[in-house]
Parts: structure tokens; C-alpha cells; sequence
């Protein structure tokens, strides 16, 4: 994630700011220049530099209950940020419990989205196609529901993400982790992990893309619903490790790919942070810009290869987890990028930039 200026006071702003600690001034996403803008008190004019001239803008209509500080899309009769109006379904919000959880939630879910634009990926509203948009179902398990009923699980059907709005919980979040036997598990994390379920459809499915899929991840005709039962009933295969990102990669081709474009969303945002805030290892980007153009920052959201991502993400990682050592925590980034990854990160790479 980049860094942001404040429009009026050029102060540096973050993401996740809805004010200016500097000029006091309430500040927007705009999605479509992917910048921060200041509102004047009003909250419908954008200061440019100090200057008064009234620009009309609208700030979503989830600011007050959401805490969503992005603007209306100009032309979109929703009212509503184009993050904010693919939802379906949200929580009952007269409880508090839903309406803190529900709030850490779309702040997650603006982080995906964030992502989403800048990758240029294709967006379609639920509205927009009723049976195979992109839209979001945030529930709340039943308290008075009979012992025994199902909980609400996480999840993603022909394009619409469910999740269970406990997961907003950190405490709730953790148990789950440690349940389920997981070394990560993050809100964004869920929505990187179930998005890349949509855009299979979209990118494989339905572009008819199954020869090139299968041949990095395996045949996805194998019954998904009995892999599963296998592997919570005996767990992944030994020495999953050596071939996928994760144990749970391992289930099954459509959990393999899904587990490695969340992986590959993880690596690109967070090698932008850390060259916004300029924490570089001499990433090796030679072979992606031309020598007189090396003094530019590293643009991982635009880079040439995964072969460059990944050169400048192993030293970062490697970095930071020994800070966190050195700090008495366990590694932040507990994975091992084996070749077999790696291939499938270059898939990704490459099916994102097509």
C-alpha cells in the first residue's frame, strides 16, 4: 500500500485516514485517481491546495454507519463506493457487537478492492449480473438457533463471497486460527483467498483457459467436495511443503490456485508498503527496467516478471522475520517458496496480466 497526501496541506496521509492531523480536513479515496482528497467541512467540495473553488463529490453512503472513508463513483445512482456497493448482504447493525465487526470488515475488504484497481482487474456488480457478479453476503450466526445448527462458514459461490462476520473478532479470528491448525489467517487474508475463487471463473473458466490451468495446479474435475472430507479427515498429504503454499493449498486444485493468488496479493502489497516507506533489500530489477531507469522506486504492482517480485521479496522476508525474532515474536512470514510455488506464482503473475 502506498503512501497518500493530504489535497489541501500535501501532509502524508495512510489508507485508512478519513482526517488530516495536520489541517484538520476530512479526507476521501477516490478510486478512480487512486488518491486522497480534502472535503470541506460540508463534506461535499474538494480543497485543492487551499484553494475554495467548489468541485462536487460524494462521499459513499456507508461513511457514517460503514466508516468508509471513499467516494461515490460519479454516474453511479447507488450511492455507494465502488467497494462498498457490491455488497449483498450486511448484518443486523443495531447490535454493536455486528457494527464494530462489520466496520473492521469492509475496512479489510477496501484493502482487496485497492488491490483490485490497481491490477485492473475486471469488476461486475452483483446488480450488473444477478448470477455471476461479484457481490458479498456478511451474516451473523443465529444466537437463538437450535444447538447443533451449522455456523455460518466463509466462503464463495459463482461470485458471491460469504463470510461470518466473528471473523471481524480478533479474538474469535485466532481461536479459528488455532482450531484449524493455521499459521496465517488475517480478514484480508480471507478476502484474497475467496476473491481469487471469482476471478478463476472469470480468468480460467470462462475464457476456457483449462489447459494452461491444469497444467500447473492438476485437474480441478477431481470431486471437490470428497477432497475436503479427506483432508480434514487425514489432513494433507506428507511433505506438502516441498509443492504447495500452504496445507490447506493442498486439498485440491481450485484451493491450490486460490491459496497462491491470495499469496501473490500478499507479496505485491506489501513489497508496495515497504518501498512507500523505503525499506528496500536491492531488489534485482535489471532484467524488467532499462539501466538509466533503476533510480525509480519499485513499482511491484507493475512489475515485469514474478521473477523480479520474487528476487526483491525473499531478502525483505528473510528481514523482517529475523526484526521479529529479534523481538521475541514468531516469524511474520511463516512460508517457504519452494520451485514448485514459484511456478504457480508466475501463472499468477501472468494470468493477472492478461
Amino acid at each position: 500500500m502506498r503512501l497518500f497526501s493530504c489535497s489541501n496541506c500535501t501532509n502524508v496521509v495512510h489508507f485508512e485516514n478519513d482526517g488530516c492531523v495536520t489541517c484538520g480536513a476530512r479526507l476521501a479515496f477516490r478510486a478512480t485517481s487512486l488518491d486522497m482528497v480534502a472535503l470541506d467541512a460540508s463534506g461535499t467540495h474538494i480543497l485543492d491546495h487551499g484553494q475554495t473553488e467548489p468541485v462536487p463529490v460524494n462521499p459513499c453512503a456507508n461513511a457514517a454507519m460503514g466508516g468508509c472513508n471513499w467516494l461515490a463513483d460519479d454516474g453511479d445512482d447507488s450511492g455507494f463506493c465502488v467497494a462498498c456497493r457490491h455488497n449483498v448482504t450486511i448484518p443486523d447493525l443495531s447490535v454493536p457487537e455486528n457494527l464494530h465487526n462489520w466496520q473492521r470488515i469492509e475496512l479489510a475488504k477496501r484493502g482487496l478492492f485497492y488491490s483490485l484497481l490497481r491490477f485492473r482487474l475486471p469488476l461486475v456488480s452483483r446488480t450488473a449480473d444477478p448470477e455471476r457478479g461479484l457481490g458479498f453476503e456478511f451474516l451473523a450466526d443465529d444466537p437463538a438457533a437450535p444447538d447443533g445448527e451449522a455456523p455460518v462458514l466463509t466462503g464463495h459461490a459463482e461470485g458471491l463471497i460469504t463470510l461470518n462476520i466473528a471473523e471481524g473478532s480478533d479474538a474469535e479470528r485466532e481461536a479459528r486460527r488455532v482450531a484449524l491448525g493455521e499459521p496465517f489467517r488475517t480478514l484480508l487474508g480471507h478476502f484474497r483467498h475467496e476473491v481469487a475463487h471469482y476471478y478463476w471463473n472469470v480468468l480460467v473458466r470462462d475464457r476456457g483457459a483449462f489447459e494452461e490451468f491444469r497444467a500447473v495446479f492438476g485437474d480441478e474435475r477431481i470431486d471437490y467436495s470428497e477432497a475436503l472430507k479427506r483432508h480434514y479427515a487425514e489432513g494433507p498429504v506428507p511433505g506438502w511443503e516441498n509443492t504447495f503454499i500452504s496445507a490447506y493449498a493442498a486439498s485440491h486444485p481450485w484451493e491450490d490456485f486460490a491459496e497462491t493468488f491470495a499469496h501473490y496479493f500478499h507479496m505485491v502489497d506489501a513489497l508496495d508498503t515497504a518501498d512507500a516507506f523505503g525499506l528496500r533489500t536491492s531488489p534485482d530489477v535489471e532484467a524488467d527496467v532499462p539501466a538509466i531507469e533503476l533510480k525509480r522506486t519499485f513499482d511491484s504492482y507493475t512489475a515485469g516478471s514474478a521473477g523480479a517480485l520474487i528476487r526483491a521479496w525473499v531478502p525483505l522476508t528473510l528481514a523482517i522475520n529475523s526484526i521479529n525474532r529479534s523481538m521475541g515474536q514468531q516469524d511474520l512470514y511463516p512460508f517457504v517458496l519452494s520451485e514448485p510455488v514459484i511456478a504457480k506464482l508466475h501463472y499468477i503473475h501472468e494470468l493477472i496480466r492478461s
